[in-house]
């Protein structure tokens, strides 16, 4: 039996009359049928085949293959971008009258989410923190349709015990437990083996690893991506066959880079902790982060993004990233290239001062997504944009 990384880098659309060895792209908006009964039949689904690229295509079927052997799930849905994927996972479930539980830790979008549009549809949610475990079952209610969460949570990098929730999903069975698992990535965590229904990424970080396409996917139970698929059929929001082409190539070397990723995190976090400007270092395998013991236990590796805080407030971390000569200033992340964010200004920028101080969010807060180059290029501009923007300096 070949191990998970031969069969990702193994598993290929078939192969056309042509023999191509790498997948073609198929950029078709729809598929021939043989004939009109056919064409009924697939309609009827009492036969299979591809009818409408907005439905599915190869290109995007071979990335959704990809991500369920990486995930060990049993079905799968690609989307246009992350939002896309994190919005249908609760709007392809919930109606009126349906309750949300999720951690309070949340992208920026989707706390819009939750806090400004749901409401508009009579769908309520309750904040839990993450790490607070008696929390999360107080909080489900006899209407509660989703449990969701980040881990780690993005900028915070805070972690929920997926043990714990798995064995929380057996005493609610009705209630669908969801994950984020984009920080970390199916190589570094599996949540769907602790129990969870649904692992959702935005494939435009990660998976693609070079900042060129969006993307976003779902996985998991069978029953519930057939769900899904009735939503999706009919609201559009599907991935290109192109960016499924580039993504599902970029599977192939997402361990490798991952490695690389998380041995350069590390070593940038340990820096980090020594340095006198620098305060509130967070990475999950930093034995100072609250839960190591706990990362350590359900992630392979810490993962690619290191959290600090710049002394000086907004105004010192405003020259500081003003100061970097190589690591790139931009929202994105999960690139081969470094790059490093202001979250109060630019992902969260749209919460509240006390909602962004409740996750950690200070305004000296730098998020910084650790590339694959040399470790030592990557602390050398850290620390001489730290000297550059230092008051003596400035």
């Amino acid at each position: 039996m070949k191990k998970d990384q031969s069969k990702i880098i193994r598993e290929q659309a078939p192969r056309s009359a042509s023999r191509e060895h790498s997948v073609p792209l198929y950029l078709t908006s729809s598929f021939i049928f043989d004939n009109a009964e056919q064409g009924r039949a697939i309609f009827a689904e009492e036969e299979s085949g591809m009818v409408y690229s907005r439905y599915a295509n190869p290109n995007t079927a071979e990335f959704i293959n990809k991500v369920c052997i990486m995930e060990d799930a049993e079905a799968g849905l690609a989307f246009s971008s992350g939002m896309a994927a994190v919005f249908a996972s609760f709007a392809g479930f919930i109606g009126q009258g349906d309750h949300i539980v999720s951690a309070r830790a949340l992208f920026g979008s989707t706390h819009q989410l939750l806090t400004q549009l749901f409401p508009r549809w009579g769908v309520t949610h309750t904040y839990v923190d993450a790490v607070d475990n008696e929390a999360w079952e107080r909080a489900i209610q006899p209407n509660t349709k989703i449990v969701f969460l980040e881990s780690p949570s993005n900028p915070g990098l805070e972690l929920a015990d997926l043990a714990f929730l798995g064995a929380l999903k057996e005493k609610h069975p009705h209630v669908i437990f969801a994950i984020d698992n984009c920080f970390a990535t199916p190589y570094l965590q599996k949540p769907l083996q602790y129990g969870f229904d649904l692992s959702i990424h935005s494939a435009t970080k990660y998976m693609d690893g070079q900042g060129r396409v969006l993307g976003g996917v779902i996985v998991g139970k069978q029953d519930l991506i057939d769900q899904l698929m009735f939503f999706i059929r009919h609201t559009g929001p599907a991935m290109s066959p192109f960016n499924a082409w580039v993504l599902s190539k970029s599977l192939d070397t997402l361990s490798l880079r991952m490695e690389r990723h998380c041995s350069n995190a590390l070593a940038l976090a340990e820096t980090l902790e020594r340095h006198p400007e620098i305060t509130d270092v967070k990475y999950p395998f930093l034995p100072s982060h609250p839960q190591y013991d706990l990362a350590i236990k359900q992630m392979k590796a810490g993962g690619g993004i290191v959290t600090f805080e710049v002394k000086g407030g907004a105004t010192r971390a405003f020259r500081f990233l003003d100061a970097l000569r190589m690591i790139l200033y931009t929202s994105n992340l999960g690139d081969a290239r470094s790059i490093a964010t202001h979250p109060g200004s630019t992902t969260h920028s749209k919460l509240s001062e006390e909602e962004r101080l409740s996750l950690g969010i200070k305004p000296g807060s730098v998020r910084l997504s650790v590339g694959i180059e040399d470790k030592d290029d990557i602390i050398g501009d850290i620390v001489q944009a730290l000297e550059v923007s230092s008051d003596k300096n400035g």
